[in-house]
């Protein structure tokens, strides 16, 4: 009889085949899980700097809104290459205006320093899409009458709305303006209280400020308070509006900004340059387009490349931004850049410094 089988040899060469075959497949899945995984962290890093970008051009854009042409030069501030780390110096920039919500009544009447500012009757009525309860805990900007040689103004907040049913006796009782906020270009009150009345206009305000938290560790705030994340979380990009620091994106690398006027006043643009902290009030006023730049970081270092990258690409460091140079060396983390210009629109449209929209 014939027996039939696999001789040892035979059974030793298809065990080798097989562990081939497995370990090329484990290899495949392996090369294949890192690069998942990396394009993964490059989408999210997309849609960080894309996020950015998206919130800050918009309220860009409505810089000086509702704010008298005569005060166009506290409208802006930036803050050029901040102290950082590891050589990353982001900018920062303040705007105010009427951004969010339309609003502007005219004070009759303001009693000494009681806090308190009487309107027009029926003023409120003009804004009927706005209760009471709208207004409690809202900043405002108090400004002068006009014609007034006075340029000051005063921040406030609403802490009580009096009116009668019929549409008189309307009143706003204040209270002292947010901790820590800070007016564009050291805008303070300088006027007597009868500069405000008769005459003189109260309007909502938003002050925001876009900087990034490089280290996840800044003197003076303080981990999960008043909207701060901090706790070494580095790379958030926060707005501080009226004092309330709100995290908008992650995975931020740098913030970069510039800034296009007639500065010297030759009735032609100069150019994109950054920002000159000797600037007067006038030539912050001729600001008229702000570039923006924001550039991320992915979270991790990628885990798929070869790590032999072209250095003129910038692909695995920090590329060059504004004013601020290239990182010297790579570090494996991809990065993504996005830049946009925004136009501030009060500076081309009188209906914006008129305090209507």
């Amino acid at each position: 009889m014939t027996r039939k089988g696999f001789t040892l040899i035979e059974l030793m060469v298809g065990s080798a085949i097989m562990v081939v075959l497995v370990l090329g497949a484990l290899m495949i899945y392996s090369r294949s899980n890192k690069i998942s995984a990396d394009q993964q962290q490059y989408v999210e890093l997309q849609n960080d700097v894309r996020a950015a970008m998206f919130f800050i051009a918009r309220d860009v854009r409505m810089a000086g809104a509702g704010i008298p042409s005569a005060f166009a030069g506290y409208v802006i501030q930036g803050f050029d290459n901040e102290t950082g780390a590891n050589g990353i110096t982001p900018d920062r920039l303040r705007i105010m205006g009427n951004i969010s919500d339309p609003l502007l009544l005219t004070i009759t009447k303001c009693p000494g320093n009681s806090g308190k500012f009487d309107f027009n009757d029926y003023s409120f009525e003009q804004n009927a899409g706005y209760p009471d309860s709208f207004y409690l805990g809202r900043t405002v900007l108090v400004l002068p009458k006009a014609g007034s040689s006075c340029i000051g103004a005063t921040v406030r907040t609403i802490s009580r709305v009096n009116h009668n049913a019929g549409g008189t006796n309307e009143a706003f009782d204040t209270s002292a303006p947010p901790a820590g906020l800070s007016l564009p270009g050291g805008l303070s009150d300088v006027c007597a209280d009868t500069e405000y009345a008769p005459g003189g206009t109260l309007t909502l305000i938003d002050v925001n400020e876009y900087w990034v938290d490089v280290t996840g560790s800044v003197s003076g705030l303080t981990a999960g308070v008043n909207g701060y994340i901090g706790g070494g979380t580095g790379g958030v990009l926060y707005a501080t509006k009226n004092g309330v620091y709100y995290p908008l994106a992650q995975n931020i690398e740098t913030l970069q900004f510039q800034y296009n006027g007639d500065f010297d006043a030759d009735g032609t643009m100069d150019g994109f340059t950054n920002w000159n902290a000797s600037w007067t009030k006038t030539q912050v006023a001729a600001v008229r387009q702000v570039r923006i730049i924001v550039v991320g970081r992915t979270r991790d270092a990628f885990a798929s490349i070869a790590k032999v990258p072209v250095s003129s690409l910038y692909l695995y460091r920090r590329p060059p931004a504004a004013n601020t140079p290239a990182a010297t060396s790579d570090d494996w983390h991809k990065r993504f850049l996005l830049e946009t210009t925004s136009t501030l629109r009060n500076a081309s449209m009188n209906i914006y410094n008129l305090g209507m929209r």
